[in-house]
């Protein structure tokens, strides 16, 4: 069934059947395989020249904060990987790929990472998954006239970033999730809000668009605290929270979000008391676990993208037996594909030459759902059109996909999340 969303939003509100996208902890390891490409035109980066064999390097996170999201990304590039190869590869030859750490925002390691993918001759990058990260190394990747692409990256300010060209990415700007979670608090009757955000791009941008959703809602934000994500102790921040006593609490963060929740009960802002609202950050299967039984009961979060249909999760499983979760899976499938089809298209493996058919294999051209069905269609002079597992992807000037799907989901009792969304909510990007 469909429907328009709450608070007049033109956001289609899906009927959740399917096993949905969640967390987990991990990482991956260093590999490498092989495929194909030649020269570059176009875009203000380097006209670097391909060398024949498409190169792609992962800088996903094995370590830091969003350790979690790790493991479902990695499978999801290995998955396309492995079934790019199995079609014969990129330019007839089978697609190198090496994987690396990204670390978090506490530590140089993203930046030492993308060092070793550029000596190893990159011609894209899929990662990171944290905003902040990519932000502090988009300059060397796209310098290099390599392609940047995050299967996570939720930040606004991507949208308008100096990036050659050369920046892409599957999931949406947080301004489609922070208004399918502003509209959410606002419709579960909640008339007084308070968010509490960690302090870099991706939470206040984040916390920007809930805050005048909510309000633009009939709502009032009672209180807003941005915090140091790093600190040791949360205790005044949720204190000011404390003070205004809002019926709605909005979570922005990471890991760090386990202490803040154990502050909220210590200051006697309980979740059976107060609604709890998380976003992808802090929505995990793995932090809350060993916290009192019900600590986390009714609580939402939203994740952005579709569900991971079951056929999908299977297949996951397949390069990756261990994965319990499947957050942002798809969205990382669909970059290695995307990529490996603007390679052929392009007839090059070089990566302004792969950004500038990015666009043109998302969009307008015949269906197609696969590398190998894409491939055939490019190989017999068609134009294509990708849908991915993610959504239609369909990417805007800006390199974003012009539409998205967030999922929203609920603890239960044993402080774990179902990976059954309660609901899927689909809009356009602008607007």
């Amino acid at each position: 069934m469909i429907r328009i969303a709450p608070v007049g939003r033109a956001l289609a509100v899906v009927a959740a059947t399917s096993l949905a996208l969640t967390a987990c902890g991990g990482g991956g390891g260093d590999t490498a395989t092989q495929t194909s490409q030649s020269a570059a035109p176009a875009s203000s980066a380097p006209a670097a020249q391909g060398d024949g064999t498409l190169t792609l390097g992962t800088l996903l996170p094995q370590t830091g904060s969003l350790a979690f999201l790790g493991p479902p990304e990695f499978a999801g590039v290995d998955l396309a990987l492995k079934e790019i190869n199995e079609a014969g590869g990129v330019l007839g030859k089978p697609v190198a790929k090496f994987d690396t750490d990204s670390g978090d925002t506490t530590t140089n390691i993203a930046s030492q990472s993308v060092d070793k993918l550029l000596a190893q001759k990159a011609d894209a990058i899929i990662g990171a998954a944290s905003s902040s990260v990519s932000e502090s190394v988009i300059d060397k990747i796209t310098g290099a006239g390599v392609v940047h692409f995050s299967p996570a990256n939720t930040s606004d300010k991507f949208t308008t970033i100096a990036d050659k060209g050369l920046y892409f990415r599957t999931s949406p700007p947080d301004k489609l999730q922070g208004r399918v979670l502003g509209d959410l608090v606002v419709a579960d009757g909640n008339d007084t809000v308070g968010i509490m955000a960690m302090q870099d791009s991706y939470g206040t941008g984040l916390a920007d668009q809930v805050q005048k959703t909510v309000t633009d809602g009939g709502a009032e934000v009672v209180e807003r605290v941005d915090y140091d994500p790093k600190a040791a102790d949360f205790s005044a921040d949720v204190a000011k929270l404390k003070a205004k006593n809002p019926k709605g609490i909005v979570l922005i963060g990471f890991e760090e979000t386990a202490k803040v929740v154990q502050e909220l009960v210590k200051q006697g802002l309980p979740a059976d008391k107060h609604k709890w609202y998380m976003v992808d950050g802090n929505t995990s299967n793995t932090n809350y676990i060993k916290m009192p039984k019900g600590t986390l009961d009714g609580v939402k979060g939203t994740i952005p993208g579709a569900a991971a249909p079951e056929e999908f999760q299977k297949k996951l499983l397949s390069v990756n037996k261990d994965l319990e979760d499947f957050s942002y899976a798809p969205e990382s499938y669909d970059a290695a594909n995307l990529i490996a089809l603007a390679a052929e298209a392009a007839k090059s493996d070089a990566g302004v030459d792969i950004a500038a058919k990015l666009a043109e294999v998302s969009k307008g051209g015949e269906k197609c759902t696969s590398f190998k069905a894409c491939v055939d269609l490019l190989k017999a002079g068609k134009d294509i059109d990708y849908e991915g597992v993610s959504g239609p992807v369909e990417f805007n000037e800006a390199g974003d996909p012009a539409v998205a799907t967030i999922g929203i989901y609920q603890y239960g009792d044993d402080n774990k999340y179902a990976t059954k969304a309660l609901e899927y909510r689909t809009g356009n990007i602008a607007g």
